[in-house]
């Protein structure tokens, strides 16, 4: 039986086992690889798994270790997500495709700013330009002054100084697990990017199709 898992540290917190599980009603086995060492949770993927999704703080070292890269994962030099194929080990960004979704779904966005530039900021920002939108980056030691735009996509995991004073119409905030922001009225919870990017991500781990009215169960 082939076996999946999420490496990074720290992720006991992660819903992504309940996620896969939902997915496909238990069928597969799904495992969080939490080691600080990147090396021991790569070798450990090497050694047991046909593919895994990479959070925080291995997006851009995963990245460096695969043998090929999706289009997007090159575009973005990061990669949340890794198969074994006959090739060798592929890259994807479902980051990426996450919130390229969410942008195209908002009509009356035009401008985009990306608060943080991590593994996640790096994804949104590109989506967001590939979309079309004017996109600009604001590092989370420059925030202090705000910022502005149709949609702001927050992605630090914590409150920074100045992320009271952002003006926008749309907040999306990758952090679903402790929000920081929920009280805008325009926000986009992370747990919607969460779904979207687990939906691309799991079929492309699997091959087969997800189950997204059981997923989204999780989140309640």
């Amino acid at each position: 039986m082939d076996k999946f898992a999420l490496i990074g540290y720290p992720i006991a917190h992660s819903l992504s086992p309940k996620l896969f599980g939902a997915a496909y009603g238990g069928k597969y086995r799904y495992d969080l690889i939490e080691e600080s060492d990147f090396d021991k949770a790569w070798k450990t993927f090497e050694d047991s798994y046909k593919a895994i999704n990479v959070t925080a703080p291995f997006k851009m070292d995963a990245f460096s270790r695969c043998d090929l890269l999706s289009p997007e994962c090159e575009r973005v030099g990061a990669t949340n997500l890794c198969v074994k194929t006959p090739e060798g080990i592929k890259g994807y960004n479902s980051d990426y495709l996450g919130v390229r979704a969410i942008v195209e779904s908002l009509a009356d966005v035009e401008s985009v700013c990306v608060i943080g530039f991590g593994g996640a900021g790096k994804a949104a920002l590109a989506a967001a330009q590939d979309c079309g939108r004017k996109a600009s980056l604001i590092r989370h030691d420059a925030l202090s002054e705000g910022a502005s735009a149709d949609l702001v996509i927050y992605t630090l995991p914590r409150a920074a100084e100045g992320y009271t004073r952002l003006e926008c119409t749309h907040l999306l905030e990758a952090n679903y697990r402790d929000p920081v922001l929920k009280a805008h009225p325009g926000y986009i919870p992370g747990t919607r990017w969460h779904l979207l990017q687990a939906v691309t991500g799991y079929k492309l781990m699997t091959g087969e199709d997800v189950d997204i009215k059981e997923m989204e169960k999780v989140y309640l």
